[in-house]
């Protein structure tokens, strides 16, 4: 599996064999988003596209004000295929960017809108990204001085786009470098299409978390999306008198295809909100009459417990695909009990897109207690050490079709680990498949941790909490929690005489920014910390050992 003794896979670009096959199978086409939202605005202008905090934005004002913006990023000078960075909460208005770089021929880096300073620099240089679009604050924060600061440490922004949140109404102006942007009228309002990229090209880069680094950058191209919608309008039932609620942050895998791709390619539409609450998401449920909602377990366990006395109205509510973790299966069955939904899931990842899913019409244990049977138009195969071992029903999955990814920006030995030769995504898990498809994940082959759906890299959190002057050495693992299925736990050795509590190392960190899904949530000290007979972190014998302290979080860095 090292990259010396591999061939190169191809990277950034669609194999056109693949792409041919795909087409002719029905899984591909020729449209994009920015096809079918024109087309919404044309067909349907006063129907509502996104339903936000701040306000409501139909598919007339949602096409327009993505020319709005796209024109301001062509007038600036920003040529088609360049990297232009969104840095935006999950409202309307994050949707409105990533459709008006599409309209301008950009490509998009989603940056996720918690992510720390460290994370922001990371991503943004390793993209090369030439601009960054935001609100004029973002968490409290004056983006202006972020953006100077982001210059005066050797990233070569060219250009600040700050926008106001167009839902709301939406009609202040766009502002570039410091100075409105005097937005044209009439055709001169819409970038040239012959600038817009092709289903099959590079729309957009994201992030992922790796075993160990900075999170690595995954490149999308729109058809493995569109793939992916089909694959959920045929697992639930789903049409364009659905109205979705979309709970997951938008550059991210499971964000993309819930919130911007799939309703918008039905003409359904979409509740958003900048910030999760489980509360405020409940009334939002009731009062737009939501069917189909979309929300990692963490996500919906809250909610759930906060059904807990009250009488919420959620006759409406039919589906609810959750993902990006295991499915707590007692948690599940009390959350369909108590609103009369069926919970699905895809298993998959960022890079691979999906691998298995669950139906409507699948037995409730095997919907639940299994992540569902391999979808039509992806192989699915069993690998340990790079060979193929499908046939014994236990190994590292990998998967090969029309959702796949198109590697990593820049990084070929995170590819040749991603990759096997014949081009199957490898995932993170080790599964069982029975004789009947149903697949289960039964254990992780990597040093991650996975909170309320987000990978975090266990190796990152000890890179940073590694910088603190009292450490000297440092494991981080997963603790289970009932909420957000696991935490971050770090278990240090520390310099002699020196001393070091939760709340220390949390405050250390943010202001070196760190990302809040890395803050550790639990410090314990130790005399020192074991080893294996290779010298390594003996984390398996820790994580025993923690079993058996029965201790509680020493407090929240969030």
């Amino acid at each position: 599996m090292s990259a010396p003794d591999r061939p190169p896979v191809p990277v950034g670009r669609v194999d056109p064999t693949a792409a041919a096959r795909y087409r002719r199978e029905g899984w591909w086409g020729e449209r994009t988003l920015a096809d079918v939202v024109d087309g919404h605005a044309r067909d349907r202008p006063e129907g509502v596209a996104f339903v936000s905090d701040a306000g409501t934005l139909t598919w007339s004002a949602y096409a327009a004000a993505a020319d709005r913006l796209a024109a301001a990023l062509v007038a600036v000078g920003l040529d088609a295929g360049e990297r232009v960075a969104v840095l935006l909460p999950d409202g309307a208005t994050v949707h409105v960017a990533f459709l008006a770089n599409e309209k301008a021929g950009l490509v998009t880096v989603g940056l996720g809108s918690r992510a720390g300073d460290a994370e922001i620099r990371h991503l943004l240089a390793a993209t090369g990204a030439t601009a960054l679009v935001t609100l004029a604050e973002h968490r409290g924060r004056d983006m202006t001085e972020v953006v100077a600061a982001l210059r005066a440490g050797g990233l070569g922004l060219r250009h600040h786009v700050v926008v106001p949140r167009f839902e709301s109404p939406g009609t202040e102006p766009v502002e570039v470098d410091g100075a409105a942007f005097a937005a044209p009228s009439g055709p001169a309002a819409e970038p040239s299409a012959g600038r817009r990229r092709g289903p099959d090209e590079v729309f957009m880069i994201n992030s992922t978390s790796g075993t160990t680094g900075m999170p690595k950058c995954v490149l999308h191209h729109q058809n493995r999306w569109m793939y992916f919608h089909r694959m959920a309008v045929e697992t639930g039932r789903l049409g364009p008198d659905d109205v979705f609620m979309g709970a997951v942050p938008a550059p991210f895998g499971f964000g993309l295809w819930t919130a911007h791709f799939t309703p918008t390619l039905l003409g359904a539409p979409t509740v958003v909100c900048e910030r999760f609450d489980a509360a405020t998401a409940l009334e939002l449920l009731a009062r737009h009459r939501v069917s189909v909602l979309a929300a990692v377990s963490t996500q919906f366990i809250m909610m759930l417990n906060a059904l807990d006395g009250r009488s919420v109205p959620l006759d409406a509510l039919r589906v609810l695909y959750t993902g990006g973790e295991a499915v707590p299966y007692e948690r599940a069955r009390a959350f369909e009990a108590r609103t009369g939904a069926t919970v699905l899931q895809f298993y998959g990842s960022n890079e691979s897109g999906l691998a298995t899913g669950t139906r409507l019409d699948d037995p409730p244990e095997a919907r639940l207690r299994t992540a569902g049977r391999r979808l039509p138009g992806t192989e699915l195969r069993l690998f340990d050490a790079g060979v193929d071992v499908t046939a014994t029903g236990r190994g590292q999955p990998g998967t090969r079709g029309p959702a796949t990814c198109l590697g990593y920006l820049d990084d070929p030995a995170a590819n040749a680990e991603l990759f096997t030769d014949d081009g199957f995504v490898l995932h993170a898990d080790v599964c069982t498949i029975d004789g009947e498809g149903w697949l289960r994940v039964v254990g992780r082959t990597s040093d991650l941790i996975i909170r309320g759906g987000k990978n975090i890299s266990a190796g990152q959190v000890e890179e940073q909490v590694g910088r603190h002057p009292a450490v000297a050495l440092v494991a981080a693992l997963a603790v289970p929690d009932p909420v957000f299925g696991e935490r971050v736990c770090v278990v240090v050795q520390l310099r002699p005489d020196r001393t070091l509590e939760l709340d220390e190392l949390v405050g250390f960190l943010r202001a070196a920014g760190v990302s809040p899904e890395q803050l550790p949530e639990q410090l314990v000290v130790v005399d020192e910390l074991p080893r294996s007979s290779g010298g390594k972190v003996a984390k398996g014998e820790l994580r025993a050992e923690l079993a058996r302290l029965d201790s509680r979080p020493a407090g929240s860095g969030r």
